[in-house]
C-alpha cells in the first residue's frame, strides 16, 4: 500500500501523533564547534556550530536516538533534520552543495530510526512515517530585507523553488513518505515548495507523496507574517491538495486555539497543529510543562477540531508522551467532504 493511502485510512481511524522539537533536543547534548565539524570539515572555512541538519552527516547516530526518543513516546510521524536543508539557508555556512546529501541522509536516518524502533520493540511500522520536513528558509519573497527599499527581493521565486526542488529530491531518494511544507510565514516561499514538488514529481513520473502543509501564525493579528488572513493563508494553499493543513509555531496552544478552531471550520482536509511548549520566557527558553500543553491540546482533540497533533519548539518526548495520552480515546474531527475525494 502506497504511503498516501496508508497515511488516509489511519486519519480515517484516529488522531495521529507528529514529534517534538528537533532543536531543543539537540541543544540537550551540548554539542560544540569540534561536535558539529566532525571529522570530515574540521578544517571547514567558517563556523558551522548551530547547523543542526549538519549533524546529519557528522552525528547522524545522535539525530537517530532523538527520532527513537519521540517513537517511544508515541508519535506516528518523524519530521526529518532537514528545517534548513536547501541551499538558500546552507549558504550562511557556505555549504550549498551539500544541499541533497543531508537530505537524503536525513530520510534514511529516520527510517533507520523506525526500523530499530521496531525490531526492538517488537512494533510495527504500518502507521509509522517518515516527513520529509521543508522549513520556510531564510529569505523571504514577499518581504524586503531592506526598509529603505521596499520593492528590493532578496531572491527569486525561480531560486526558491530550485532550492527546494533539490531538497525535495533528497528527501524521496532518502525514503521519505510525506513531504511537509511547514512553519510558513510567507505564502508565495510555500507556493514556490509547492511549484517545484509538483514539479519534480512530474519531471519523475511518478506517484506524487501526500503532502501537509503547516502554517504560522506570528502575533495576536491572527495574520502570518506576510499579511495574511487564516482564510487568505488556506485558499492560497488549497491548490497542492494537501492530504492536511494546519498550524504550527510561533505561538503556544492556548494562542493558537482560536485558530484551530477556525481552521477546523475551513479545511476540507484533514487539520493539524503542533504549537509551542507556550510562549518564549526572558531567556528565549519555553516553560510550558507536558501536562499543560496536553490539557490544552486534548481540548482540541475534545472538541473535534484536529486529526494531527505534536509540539514544535520547545516541545520534549515528554510533551509528546503527553499528548498522545490526551487524545488516545478521543475521535478524529470529521472531514467536511468524503474521504473518497481525498483518496
Amino acid at each position: 500500500m502506497d504511503s498516501t493511502n496508508r497515511l488516509t485510512q489511519l486519519l480515517r481511524q484516529r488522531i495521529l501523533i507528529i514529534d517534538g522539537a528537533m532543536g531543543t533536543m539537540i541543544q540537550q547534548y551540548k554539542l560544540d564547534e569540534a561536535d558539529y565539524r566532525g571529522d570530515r570539515f574540521r578544517d571547514w572555512q567558517c563556523d558551522v556550530k548551530g547547523n543542526n541538519d549538519l549533524l546529519c552527516l557528522t552525528h547522524p547516530e545522535i539525530i537517530r536516538e532523538i527520532h527513537k526518543k519521540y517513537l517511544a513516546a508515541g508519535a506516528n510521524i518523524l519530521e526529518t533534520n532537514t528545517f534548513n536543508g536547501q541551499k538558500i539557508s546552507l549558504a550562511d555556512y557556505h555549504m550549498e552543495s551539500l544541499a541533497y546529501e543531508i537530505n537524503v541522509k536525513a530520510a534514511q536516518v529516520a527510517r533507520e530510526a523506525i526500523q530499530e524502533y521496531c525490531r526492538e520493540t517488537g512494533a510495527t511500522d504500518a502507521d509509522l512515517f517518515v516527513a520529509g520536513a521543508i522549513g520556510p528558509m531564510n529569505k523571504t519573497l514577499s518581504l524586503s530585507p531592506d526598509v529603505n527599499n521596499p520593492g528590493y527581493r532578496a531572491v527569486t521565486f525561480d531560486e526558491v523553488a530550485a532550492a527546494y526542488y533539490e531538497q525535495i529530491s533528497g528527501l524521496v531518494d532518502g525514503g521519505a513518505d510525506v513531504l511537509l511544507v511547514e512553519t510558513i510565514f510567507d505564502t508565495l516561499n510555500a507556493k514556490a515548495a509547492i511549484y517545484a514538488i509538483n514539479k519534480y514529481f512530474s519531471d519523475k513520473g511518478t506517484a506524487p507523496l501526500p503532502v501537509m502543509i503547516s502554517g504560522t501564525i506570528t502575533d495576536a493579528s491572527g495574520r502570518t507574517l506576510s499579511g495574511q488572513t487564516l482564510e487568505a493563508f488556506y485558499i492560497s494553499v488549497m491548490h497542492a491538495e494537501p492530504v492536511s493543513i494546519g498550524l504550527n509555531c510561533a505561538l503556544g496552544a492556548g494562542e493558537m486555539k482560536p485558530y484551530i478552531e477556525e481552521l477546523s471550520e475551513l479545511a476540507d482536509c484533514y487539520v493539524s497543529a503542533y504549537p509551542n511548549a507556550g510562549l518564549p520566557n526572558a531567556m528565549g527558553g519555553y516553560d510550558e510543562t507536558p501536562e499543560q500543553l496536553a490539557a490544552i491540546v486534548g481540548g482540541f482533540a475534545e472538541n473535534g477540531w484536529v486529526n494531527v497533533v505534536g509540539g514544535c519548539c520547545g516541545t520534549t518526548p515528554q510533551h509528546i508522551a503527553a499528548i498522545a495520552k490526551a487524545v488516545k480515546n478521543i475521535a478524529p474531527r470529521k472531514l467536511h467532504v468524503t474521504d473518497s475525494v481525498l483518496s
